[in-house]
């Protein structure tokens, strides 16, 4: 199972704006696709299921854009990806019973749906905030593989 480019790409859409600009001043798209490489025309495609979200909120005019419609505090993750790709669901057939003829009699289901309550328990602990200050990893008590130490390093707690 993979997240889709999709979720991804609106994570760090998202993560920009509330860097750049938070709830206070707006952030181009061309700005954030500047900074992320992801490109203008894909951030257009993102920024509508977004702003449905009440994620961001649109500001017209020359120096508008887009900026958080709460604080990166209040946003999850999963409010983020969901907005993005739709519920986590790892099979159609736990949100969606009468998707499998054998949903009834399943011995897997209640497996899928256990995985899918992780998920997205794992995504509403953590906050845009908490992706913008990497300090949580270790304050959290975290132990990550040296190839996943966000860029910059985990501030040490000395």
């Amino acid at each position: 199972m993979r997240l889709s480019t999709r979720g991804r790409y609106a994570l760090r859409m998202m993560l920009d704006i509330a860097r750049n600009g938070g709830n206070d001043s707006p952030v181009s798209l061309s700005s954030v696709a500047d900074r992320t490489d992801i490109s203008h025309g894909y951030l257009e495609q993102l920024a509508p299921a977004l702003r449905a979200a009440r994620l961001v909120k649109s500001v017209a005019g020359r120096h508008g854009g887009y900026r958080l419609a709460e604080p990166a505090s209040k946003i999850t993750i999963r409010q983020i990806i969901e907005a993005s790709i739709g519920p986590v669901c790892l099979v159609d057939c736990v949100d969606d019973p009468e998707s499998c003829p054998k949903a009834e009699v399943c011995e897997c289901r209640v497996v899928y749906a256990l995985i899918n309550q992780r998920i997205a328990q794992v995504l509403d602990d953590f906050t845009l905030e908490d992706l913008l200050d990497p300090s949580w990893i270790q304050d959290r008590g975290i132990e990550l593989g040296e190839h996943l130490v966000p860029m910059g390093g985990v501030p040490s707690g000395s």
